[in-house]
């Protein structure tokens, strides 16, 4: 449990600070509400972002302890202020002119005003976030260095003929997919968001592997080592990708914004120590498809928020549709491990 501490201190801290909020605005019953709302907005986001820690634990089992740290400090911050606070506010700051203190003082004052303002620009966010995800999904479908495939047949044949090109040109349709959704006057403002997403993540990419190329050159030290830049700022920004989402879906709870910042900033915390959790006790490596499960749920909610452009897909299919994936990956897991114990075992009793 030592994994899930600072999680647990920053929960209680965090739900005393609701606690208040709802008190002082409220009373007793206001504080009661504050706290249980908060709750489920905390559930809420674990539920939608488990894919999300076991993605990054996926690419965090590879780094040194300055860079998971790193992750687990800045990291942090930059997830619960910067993309569940800040940056929905700059969203609405752009739509409406105002500067951010204005936007913020609509939020707290005039919420069902903000609420509006930052669904109307849902579109947008849909697309860039789709965009991003259907490429951490299909590069993943289609490396065929691969050694282990969970839809065997399925997988080797895509590895063997998917390229990042074809990644490429298969998200692009999807923003394309997306744009043709919209009214005429939405179609540009869609595709340029899609599109900066694609060039977000080549970018993220080029960074990453520029900075791998480095670690060759002893000068460069032991920072980079097993961790990079390019790396930190990949998992960023999937956090990014799956965070504002749950950010709208959070509307359909509550308009307040206090609120629906300390819920989701109690998700982003065990979300963290899960991700730690699944790194330090060797999950992946115990439970051999859970990655393949995470990464389908990727490309499942990639799919479902190019279709929320346009369509409204309830929150509880899109967490339960990842949900699943991870479930029957985590069956698949067991019954690979049972099938290699069998197996070890027929060939001692052979040899013995």
């Amino acid at each position: 449990m030592r994994h899930f501490r600072w999680s647990f201190i920053v929960t209680a801290v965090l739900m005393a600070l609701a606690g208040w909020w709802g008190y002082e605005h409220r009373g007793w019953p206001g504080l009661l509400q504050a706290l249980w709302i908060t709750a489920i907005l905390g559930v809420l986001e674990v539920s939608l972002s488990f894919d999300n820690a076991v993605v990054n634990a996926s690419v965090l089992k590879h780094w040194n302890e300055f860079w998971r740290k790193l992750f687990l400090t800045v990291g942090i911050l930059v997830a619960v202020f910067g993309m569940r606070l800040l940056f929905p506010l700059v969203i609405v700051a752009a739509a409406t002119g105002l500067g951010l203190f204005d936007v913020w003082h609509m939020a707290i004052d005039n919420p069902n005003e903000y609420s509006r303002h930052l669904t109307e620009h849902h579109a947008e966010v849909a697309a860039f976030g789709g965009a991003f995800l259907l490429l951490v999904f299909l590069n993943f479908l289609f490396d065929e260095e691969k050694e282990l495939h969970w839809f065997s047949w399925f997988e080797e044949k895509v590895g063997k003929y998917g390229t990042e090109g074809l990644a490429v040109l298969l998200t692009l349709l999807g923003v394309i997919g997306a744009m043709s959704l919209m009214p005429e006057v939405r179609k540009l403002a869609v595709l340029i968001a899609g599109v900066t997403g694609v060039l977000i993540y080549i970018a993220v990419k080029w960074l990453s592997s520029l900075l791998e190329e480095k670690e060759q050159d002893p000068s460069v030290g032991a920072m980079i080592s097993q961790g990079s830049i390019g790396g930190f700022l990949y998992l960023e920004v999937l956090d990014a990708s799956f965070s504002f989402d749950g950010v709208i879906g959070a509307f359909a709870i509550t308009n307040d914004v206090v609120i629906i910042m300390l819920g989701l900033a109690i998700g982003a915390m065990f979300v963290r120590s899960m991700t730690v959790f699944l790194v330090y006790k060797g999950t992946l490596q115990e439970f051999v498809y859970l990655e393949h499960g995470a990464h389908y749920a990727i490309g499942i909610l990639a799919l479902i928020m190019f279709a929320s452009v346009h369509y409204h897909i309830p929150e509880w299919f899109t967490g339960l549709s990842g949900l699943a994936f991870i479930l029957v990956s985590l069956w698949s897991s067991i019954r690979y491990r049972r099938k290699i114990a069998a197996q070890e075992a027929a060939t001692a009793a052979r040899t013995g």
